[in-house]
């Protein structure tokens, strides 16, 4: 299984991304698809996720309302729309598979089994 994690780029505040994350080797439903973000000096954290259940979305509190996640079958792809972006959104970003994740365990890095080479998302004042 492979990720390949796209659509990162520089924007002022207030613009807005769309980071494509394309799996290979199984298909996209068969995952618990995260987004997460490492910022300069930070520790990596947990964004956003899709179950792979019931399809039901999951967000970190402060981007609730400004960023969704979703997933296309037949591009096998899964991305991260992301809206009002503000400097401190500025972070590498990372898309993630997990075959196993339940609800209380999709924010941990740990739950997750693959992951992709992460995307560069820069928003300038």
């Amino acid at each position: 299984v492979q990720l390949q994690a796209s659509g990162g780029g520089s924007v002022h505040t207030g613009g807005s991304l769309r980071l494509s994350c394309e799996v290979s080797g199984r298909t996209v439903r068969s995952f618990t698809m995260g987004w997460f973000r490492q910022a300069p000096g930070k520790e990596r954290e947990f964004i956003a996720a899709i179950h792979r259940s019931n399809r039901s979305t999951y967000y970190k509190d402060s981007v609730k309302g400004l960023f969704t996640i979703s997933g296309d079958n037949a591009a096998n792809t899964v991305y991260l729309q992301m809206n009002s972006l503000r400097p401190e959104d500025t972070a590498v970003y990372y898309c993630a598979a997990s075959a196993r994740a339940i609800v209380s365990t999709l924010g941990s890095q740990q739950t997750y089994d693959y992951w992709g080479q992460g995307t560069l998302v820069t928003v300038s004042s």
